[in-house]
């Protein structure tokens, strides 16, 4: 059977593509490299070809399989520039890496059989053949975001790009703990003061049906491990789940038009009138406030005030493999950039790219800016959290 499989991908692979000449300028021979052969830059048509091909091979074998986009401001330049900079690109990378053109801004580079590190290693060879940068840099390996783009559109839209294709984001250690220090004492300073309403609440609760005050439930905290995730309850316990299990899979389908609760111009995705919600329920999720157990989560370390929020395990179950990285980089939060710029108004694709926007531009800054806009949030009681 192994024979037979590898004999497919070599086919595969070797099979004729007819190329579009790209530049019939470049055979020259590289320093101390190879020729720089024309036949090797695909045209786009072709080289998103190539990746449809690579990619089946990978999800069939499980090798490794990453990309780099490299975009330059050259479209409109000297074609020599356009020359050099293929020439440079071409003579450090692999005679096995497949190079071609995603649009007339980007070129792509196809590393078959590379994980991310080695994707980062060939990137380093490609700037330091460059005295100033003239590139916008992105790295991926599969399954990502990148790829499930580039197979479906045969392009990377604009905004993905400055949101998502930028992984160059080093988190140094001591920030992290200094993050982890702010998550400890907000926590409690907030418990503190806001007991008395977590003691009204929690009456409230009490005597507005039967159960618990504290509702728990598992979800999926960094890097997809269970957390007991804490909430004022507020709905009825005679219930079952299977209504939000019905609208995350439209939401993560994106079929808006069957969950949109507003209008084409103000959308509002999220359940109307749930019948499992109590009144004491209604009044706790509009203004936040049952919310505020998850203090506990993030002093026991599960969560932090700011991050993405923790899924549960079956709306993951529902994810494209690019949505799952905002569980994988970043603690859950009990606000963030989501919360405070997109709400039920945002669709959920658009909702992921915020948090991972945030993941990928965190700082202590911008966690302080989503506090306060998230305290701003609360006061006008635009939505549940």
């Amino acid at each position: 059977m192994r024979s037979k499989i590898k004999e497919a991908d070599e086919m595969l692979v070797n099979a004729p593509v007819k190329l579009k000449v790209v530049d019939n300028t470049l055979n020259r021979r590289q320093t101390g490299r190879r020729k720089a052969d024309v036949e090797k830059v695909f045209d786009t048509p072709h080289f998103i070809k190539q990746l449809n091909f690579e990619q089946r091979r990978a999800q069939r074998s499980g090798v490794p399989l990453s990309i780099m986009l490299l975009t330059h401001d050259l479209a409109n330049a000297e074609n020599s520039n356009v020359r050099t900079l293929l020439k440079k690109v071409q003579a450090k990378i692999r005679e096995t890496d497949i190079l071609g053109y995603v649009d007339q801004h980007t070129l792509g580079v196809l590393l078959p059989y590379t994980s991310e590190e080695g994707a980062r290693k060939s990137l380093k060879k490609i700037m330091d053949a460059f005295e100033e940068t003239p590139l916008r840099i992105a790295v991926a390996t599969y399954p990502d975001h990148i790829f499930e783009s580039l197979a479906k559109n045969g392009s990377v839209p604009p905004e993905l790009f400055e949101i998502l294709l930028d992984d160059s984001i080093d988190y140094s250690e001591i920030r992290f703990k200094v993050k982890r220090a702010i998550d400890v004492i907000g926590s409690i300073v907030l418990m503190l003061a806001l007991s008395p309403v977590m003691i009204v609440t929690a009456m409230l609760v009490k005597y507005s049906s039967p159960g618990p005050v504290i509702f728990t439930q598992t979800r999926l905290g960094r890097k997809g491990a269970p957390i007991t995730f804490y909430k004022f309850r507020s709905m009825r316990m005679d219930t079952n789940d299977q209504i939000h299990r019905d609208y995350v899979q439209e939401l993560i389908k994106g079929n808006h038009s069957a969950i949109n609760n507003g209008d084409a111009v103000k959308p509002i995705y999220k359940i109307k009138s749930d019948p499992r919600i109590t009144k004491v329920g209604k009044v706790i999720r509009k203004t936040s406030i049952d919310e505020l157990p998850q203090l506990f989560n993030v002093l026991k370390g599960d969560m932090s005030l700011v991050g993405p929020r923790p899924p549960l395990a079956y709306e993951a179950e529902k994810y494209q493999p690019w949505h799952l990285r905002r569980i994988l980089e970043m603690k859950p939060g009990i606000t963030g950039l989501w919360q405070v710029e997109g709400r039920s108004r945002t669709g959920f694709d658009d909702a992921v790219r915020l948090d991972l926007k945030y993941i990928q531009t965190w700082s202590l800054a911008l966690d302080l800016k989503i506090l306060l806009k998230t305290v701003k949030e609360v006061l006008h009681s635009s939505g549940a959290f």
